[in-house]
């Protein structure tokens, strides 16, 4: 028990007056009756006794289990009625128009979307409107206003092994398969190509352009990885001729400098473990390019990082994301690359042989409802 003239618990006994005491009345005092005890009962109180107390002990607390009830703050599954305000309407109606303008290239990013409403549609640049478009695009999706398969954002990985029903299933997927037969155009070609992209969210979109040429699309995330370094070397080892390396990044003094050190960084590994001569490498960077930022006017990220001493060393005021090049420019771009350096005359003989092939196979397989014991 703290009595009147003693300090509670929590506090020092320091042997010094208390400052907290000035010998003045307390202006909180005013003599004045509660405002909220107003005398009448209280309707909440109705003397019944309360369903929830059982009398039984909580099985979680026995068992040891702290138990927590979640706040939520933001919507959980589909939001039913979704209803946003005119602002937001108005907002979500130009995402809208920039889904529909590039739906050949769906799915984008928000970052993506972000950066033609600031180009394109007056939008002020901030990490606050980024944000908010974040988090609107979000609950309009819950909402059922934006699709699901519009947006393209990094999710959960997925790791599945084929099965079948049965052998019917089995000879079901070989027909499908069959119909949709594509030859490797890289595999007649006299180089090898890969292409590597900063942004995951757009890999969808050059995989679309780099899959008329069979060239694998991959995200370069950890890039700066000596483990991914080394299995790109190894891997162009094993193609047994030179590859070339498409790169897509950022324009900023970080992007810049990983490209031109793992470039450098592969390229030795390679020439280490190769086992003919003529196995190579180049790095060809695409995107984002200073021409690419001047010639279609690309709205800018953030001024370098001063933290970052390559920061020293830009030549330019800004940086710029891969981002904000349109989707079908990025698309242009990538093909223009490709078909600088691509053998369109076997692309073509490919192209023939692809169609007379996928008909032969398709022949070849049983129909369906023949693989019945």
């Amino acid at each position: 028990m703290v009595r009147r003239h003693e300090s509670p618990s929590w506090q020092t006994c320091t042997g010094k007056p208390d400052p907290t005491c000035t010998g003045k009345p307390d202006p909180k005092r005013t003599g004045k009756p509660h405002p909220k005890r107003t005398g009448k009962p209280d309707p909440t109180r109705t003397g019944k006794p309360d369903p929830t107390r059982t009398g039984k002990p909580d099985p979680s607390v026995a068992a040891g289990v702290t138990v927590t009830r979640p706040v939520r703050t933001k919507p959980r599954g589909y939001i039913e009625n979704y209803n946003p305000t005119s602002e937001t309407r108005h907002l979500l109606a130009d995402v809208t128009s920039v889904l529909e303008r590039y739906l050949e290239l769906l799915p984008l990013t928000v970052r993506q979307i972000f950066y033609i409403l600031i180009g394109q549609f007056g939008y002020q640049k901030s990490d606050a409107f980024y944000q908010r478009l974040c988090g609107h695009v979000s609950n309009a999706r819950r909402g059922r206003m934006i699709k699901f398969s519009a947006i393209r954002d990094d999710g959960a990985l997925v790791s599945l092994r084929p099965a079948f029903a049965d052998k019917d299933a089995f000879y079901e997927r070989v027909r499908s398969m069959g119909q949709r037969y594509v030859r490797d155009k890289l595999a007649r070609q006299p180089f090898n190509y890969e292409i590597w992209a900063e942004a995951a969210g757009i890999v969808p979109q050059l995989e679309r352009t780099a899959r008329a040429y069979s060239i694998p699309v991959y995200s370069t995330g950890g890039f700066d990885s000596t483990t991914v370094k080394h299995a790109l070397a190894q891997r162009i080892c094993a193609s047994g001729k030179p590859t070339v390396i498409f790169h897509l990044g950022d324009l900023d003094p970080s992007g810049v400098a990983i490209f031109r050190s793992a470039a450098e960084d592969v390229r030795a590994f390679v020439l280490e473990d190769r086992r003919w001569l003529g196995v190579d490498v180049e790095f060809v960077r695409v995107a984002l390019t200073i021409e690419h930022v001047r010639g279609l006017n690309l709205v800018s990220a953030d001024r370098p990082k001063q933290t970052d001493s390559r920061s020293d060393r830009w030549p330019y005021e800004w940086t710029w994301q891969l981002e904000s090049l349109p989707p079908d420019q990025l698309a242009r771009v990538l093909g223009e690359a490709i078909d600088a350096r691509f053998d369109v005359d076997i692309l073509a003989e490919d192209l023939h042989l692809e169609q007379r092939e996928r008909r032969e196979i398709v022949y070849s397989l049983p129909a369906a409802g023949e693989t019945s014991a």
